[in-house]
């Protein structure tokens, strides 16, 4: 496995990890500052991971890689397989193994626990050749201790041109960033606050427009009213344990962030009007759909924040959500 790498597309992942510090915290009595992990390791992190989600997603039994997921990604994964556990409980008539390939190791160098690291990989979900669909999946692995397993807390599928250029020093490592930093436009402890905040109601105006930010909202407005059915929607923050940001300095003196949130929404029917349920959310459903369905989903995004003072905005790079329950009334 290279430290430098190539493109790629598609999964799911999770955290378990603070941006706590800048990467010289006291956790455990360790003070030294180290590489997260060698290459060796990360590698095989990346092999355990793939070949636990290729069994649980055979069987779609969640059981199978329960131990290898956390965090945004661990919610993900998990609900989407408990679902499809319901629905086909014989396992996936169509399984394709998921394979993870020519992968670069961003290690980032701190001191304590927990420790965390990204796999930069190209998936064999992509078409080579083919530029709409040539993405690099990004796997942001976390392990909280030296007794635990390195687990995937976070995915992003970014196309390369795409993903900012990370900060190495001599030696190849990475740089973690402060959860509180001044340094950027906005801090990593701030991002999963202020985007449920924008989501909600536009505002703060600090983030730029885009597929995942403007876009998304006005998608949201156009289908808040139809006939017969209203839809509201609730955004909130998910940004401690194991949700936690994690973000890497880019050469640029910005930073590249992981972080997630969490979305309700929420459909009322009128006198009359039937809710259709798909099986999938029907699997993760509680309570009965009389007039109302909630349904709760996690929201994991990548977002590249530049230095503060530069005049620019945090970009949303990728969004990966998924349905994590639903009620009805």
């Amino acid at each position: 496995m290279r430290r430098m790498g190539r493109a790629a597309t598609g999964l799911a992942a999770a955290v378990v990890l603070s941006l706590a510090a800048s990467g010289c915290v006291t956790i455990h009595g360790e003070r030294e500052v180290v590489p997260s992990a060698t290459e060796q390791e990360a590698a095989e992190a990346l092999a355990g991971f793939t070949a636990a989600y290729n069994a649980a997603d055979k069987a779609y039994d969640p059981a199978l890689d329960a131990r290898h997921v956390t965090g945004a990604l661990g919610a993900i994964n998990q609900a989407g397989l408990k679902a499809r556990q319901v629905n086909f409980p014989d396992g996936n008539p169509r399984h394709s193994p998921l394979e993870l390939t020519d992968a670069r190791f961003l290690i980032p160098k701190k001191a304590g626990w927990p420790r965390w690291f990204v796999a930069d990989t190209d998936s064999n979900r992509d078409r080579d050749g083919d530029t709409r669909l040539d993405n690099r999946w990004l796997v942001v692995f976390v392990r909280a201790g030296v007794d635990d397993t390195w687990k995937a807390a976070y995915l992003a599928i970014v196309p390369p041109k795409d993903i900012p250029a990370v900060k190495l020093d001599a030696d190849g490592y990475a740089e973690p960033v402060a959860a509180d930093t001044s340094a950027l436009a906005m801090a990593p402890r701030d991002l999963s606050r202020d985007y449920a905040a924008y989501l909600q109601d536009g505002k703060p105006e600090r983030f730029a427009a885009g597929p995942h930010t403007s876009v998304w909202r006005d998608t949201r407005a156009k289908s808040a009213s139809r006939p017969g059915l209203s839809t509201q929607y609730l955004d909130q923050p998910l940004d401690s344990g194991a949700f936690a940001p994690l973000g890497l300095a880019t050469q640029d003196g910005g930073a590249m962030v992981f972080f997630t949130v969490k979305n309700f929404e929420r459909q009322t029917a009128a006198d009359g009007v039937e809710i259709k349920v798909i099986p999938d959310v029907r699997a993760l459903l509680s309570g009965e759909v009389k007039t109302t369905i909630t349904k709760e989903r996690v929201s994991s995004q990548l977002v590249s924040v530049p230095v503060d003072g530069g005049g620019e905005q945090p970009d949303i790079l990728s969004r990966l959500t998924g349905l994590t329950a639903a009620k009805g009334s």
